[in-house]
């Protein structure tokens, strides 16, 4: 469909697939006395599609009155079904069909469940409209998962400290172990392990370069350099590298340390697991050649050097770790930025705040961003508990 020319043809067939559900407060169907404040949970109501969708639905394309918020109530919508009233609210304990006599009144909430999942089905295009159009403003909130990456990132380095330690306390084990009379192994667990903590370090590199690609983004919005849906897409599409300069002056002599030796880790190990795993050290094939076999390096680069026999570019894996860890206690850690105070309060980055200057305002010290993240986390309680 051709939208928002083509709404009127949809709403049409909505309300065909729906009938004969219609708005209680257009038709004048009056419930029983209090029936706003009496009217009980449905079980049918249990399998309602999302209440984003119902309001969107019922309220936006279909223009049903809405009666607004209550305590505990989210939104209200009167709906009715063959002359009998009922209520779709969004409260906090979830989205509800709710009805003034719910045991003899099951059997219809089931239809009228079927119908409005149906007619969810049949708007979804209209859903995808107002996605798309929302993405080119504002309004919109970036979640933000930023401590839950973190945990994910310090479960990998730690692990990866576990093994490096057990490695070196067992570095001159030998497990001999004996298979007949004349034939038996020997075990070095070393070996084993130092190879198990190569593999978690590349994990928790893997994990450190998502962590801040994330921050990145809630950082640059905080920053005012993405305004709009668009423009955070755009920036999650882009390279880390491009994400970190939105984010820290690689002007600056320590951060641009930082940046060119993280740089160096994700082209060495990032790219190596991104790309195939061929070598750690960028090796992808072997050159026949009278010097024997001669390692061919492929760096995983554009152009005409892509493949090389340069040595130089080794993956020290301890190193690697040292480095992002530095990084952490610069950034991350530091509390000197006030963007990482708000981050680190798990509050979804608000649009409308990068456009307004809200942010800006909060940016401009780290006392101030701790008396704003106070004030957001206060009101967004609030909210979560439907106290208005």
């Amino acid at each position: 469909m051709n939208f928002p020319d083509d709404i009127e043809i949809l709403k049409e067939k909505v309300e065909k697939f729906l009938d004969p559900i219609s708005s209680a407060v257009e038709k004048g169907t009056k419930g029983e006395k209090n029936f706003l404040f009496t009217a009980s949970r449905t079980e049918a109501g249990r399998s309602l599609p999302p209440y984003y969708q119902l309001y969107f639905l019922f309220v936006d394309l279909l223009g049903y009155k809405n009666l607004g918020q209550f305590e505990k109530v989210a939104w209200s919508v009167p709906i009715d079904y063959n002359g009998t009233a009922y209520l779709l609210e969004h409260r906090k304990l979830g989205m509800g069909l709710f009805a003034s006599d719910k045991e003899n009144q099951e059997p219809e909430c089931q239809e009228i469940v079927k119908k409005i999942n149906k007619a969810v089905k049949i708007s979804q295009p209209y859903f995808e409209w107002v996605a798309n159009e929302s993405a080119k403003r504002s309004n919109l909130n970036v979640l933000n998962h930023s401590l839950r990456l973190h945990d994910r990132y310090t479960y990998f380095i730690d692990e990866y400290y576990k093994k490096i330690q057990e490695a070196n306390t067992r570095k001159d084990e030998r497990i001999r172990t004996q298979h007949s009379e004349n034939s038996w192994s020997v075990e070095i667990p070393y070996y084993r392990l130092k190879n198990e903590s190569e593999w978690l370090a590349i994990s928790a590199i893997d994990a450190f370069f998502s962590f801040t690609e994330h921050v990145f983004i809630h950082a640059a919005i905080l920053r005012g350099a993405a305004l709009t849906g668009e423009d955070v897409a755009n920036l999650a599409d882009n390279e880390w590298a491009s994400k970190f300069k939105e984010c820290l002056d690689i002007q600056d002599q320590e951060v641009k340390v930082h940046y060119d030796q993280l740089v160096s880790i994700k082209r060495q190990i990032r790219n190596y697991v991104a790309h195939g795993a061929f070598g750690k050290n960028g090796e992808a094939f072997q050159i026949h050649s009278g010097a024997g076999a001669v390692p061919l390096l492929m760096p995983h680069q554009k152009g005409s050097s892509r493949f090389s026999m340069q040595s130089g570019i080794e993956f020290n894996e301890a190193e690697a770790i040292k480095t992002v860890e530095e990084f952490m206690q610069f950034y991350w850690e530091s509390k000197a930025f006030p963007e990482i105070i708000y981050i680190q309060s798990s509050m979804p980055s608000i649009l409308p705040y990068a456009s307004d200057s809200t942010y800006a305002r909060a940016m401009s010290s780290i006392e101030k961003m701790e008396d704003f993240v106070e004030y957001l986390t206060g009101m967004h309680d609030n909210a979560a508990n439907m106290d208005w």
